[in-house]
């Protein structure tokens, strides 16, 4: 290596420094064209002397690698900071004692979030997405979402981020009616929606399994059940079995990889008629104020140890991306915890800012997955 490195100096200064002498020779008039024709010289040689210096080739690979990695890596920082969320809630100026009596005091009081100050915080650039900035990122997109009641109030506020406030009073009649699914289109972005009632993990697992059959996948598709296991089978293993059929459900969903399977032609079938795999969202259930819920029935069964069984299931059931599932986790325990029981009347649904919170974590997702920024 050593003569090689040798041969390829002499070569270097042969032709370095002959053409550079005929040039001053030639061009010493010219001092402009001189110094420059020497620098293209200088530059030329430095790439034909570079694969003799391997440690030069290791330094520029290094830096080239190591520059992805700092981008991937702040992308999953971000990612687990997008919870990190603080509330203010502070009294109205005019109070209603008679609300407030009636244990009906979230009205009482104005509540407003932001992110967290910090300097990893701040460092990710998380915005407040405006009607404007919604509607670029979700133009030409098919939105389903799946669940209960907190799925539903979740979709009216993603609406009110499409939608202006006429369109909001003829939406909120027919989102509302009770155990019935709902669709619309946005016109002026080319955006369907879909809320598909499913009270039950079960009810998502055959939503998922008729996309499957369909050949049809929603660009975006946000699902959340539990609230209604919990009420009517008082059952954290069971309600976690359940859960494990829908991971291996929306599993299907994710792009073919030749390590699921030996024959690679059926892969490379399955890979050219599958469709771009959806954005997907788990949404978690609400902190309960078990003292608050209307219910004897939901009192005794919907306890503070119940859903903590429940929640575990969650975690253990291989279904969020942060235990290496396929669902990023919208965290509507943590925001409602963290806002309290000022944002609720009933212990269980919360006021519209705390899953407003909800979705503006989810778009910010989705600009992080999608290296946006808008």
């Amino acid at each position: 290596m050593l003569g090689a490195v040798q041969l390829g100096l002499l070569a270097a200064c042969v032709v370095l420094f002959v053409p550079m002498g005929m040039a001053g020779w030639h061009l010493s008039r010219n001092k402009v064209l001189f110094f420059s024709g020497a620098l293209f010289i200088t530059l030329a040689v430095g790439v034909h002397l570079t694969p003799y210096f391997p440690s030069v080739s290791d330094f520029v690979t290094s830096v080239s690698s190591s520059s992805v990695n700092v981008v991937v890596d702040d992308r999953d920082l971000c990612v687990s900071l997008l919870h990190d969320i603080v509330w203010e809630v502070r009294p109205r100026r005019v109070f209603d004692f008679e609300l407030n009596n009636n244990n009906n005091n979230s009205v009482n009081y104005d509540k407003s979030w932001s992110w967290k100050r910090s300097g990893s915080v701040e460092s990710c650039e998380f915005q407040r997405l405006k009607r404007h900035d919604v509607s670029v990122l979700l133009n030409g997109s098919w939105v389903v979402v799946a669940g209960d009641s907190q799925a539903r109030i979740f979709t009216l506020s993603l609406l009110s981020l499409v939608l202006d406030s006429e369109g909001m009073e003829s939406v909120k009649g027919s989102l509302f009616k009770r155990h019935s699914d709902y669709h619309t289109v946005v016109d002026e972005i080319g955006m369907k929606l879909d809320f598909m009632w499913a009270p039950y993990v079960t009810n998502l697992t055959s939503l998922v399994a008729g996309f499957k059959r369909n050949r049809v996948y929603p660009d975006l598709l946000v699902m959340g059940s539990g609230l209604w296991h919990m009420l009517h089978f008082t059952n954290a293993s069971d309600y976690g079995f359940s859960l494990g059929v829908l991971r291996s459900s929306v599993n299907s969903l994710l792009p073919v990889s030749s390590e699921f399977g030996n024959d690679e032609a059926d892969v490379a079938v399955s890979a050219s008629v599958r469709s771009p795999s959806p954005h997907l969202f788990w949404l978690g259930m609400p902190t309960l104020v078990n003292s608050m819920l209307n219910t004897n029935e939901k009192r005794e069964k919907m306890t503070d140890l119940m859903w903590g069984e429940y929640e575990r299931e969650v975690q253990g059931s291989g279904m969020l991306r942060q235990f290496g599932g396929p669902l990023q986790l919208v965290d509507i325990g943590s925001l409602s915890w963290t806002c309290g029981i000022k944002c609720t009347d009933d212990g269980m649904h919360y006021d519209g800012v705390v899953y407003e919170a909800g979705v503006q974590i989810m778009l910010n997702a989705l600009l992080i997955e999608s290296h946006q920024r808008l």
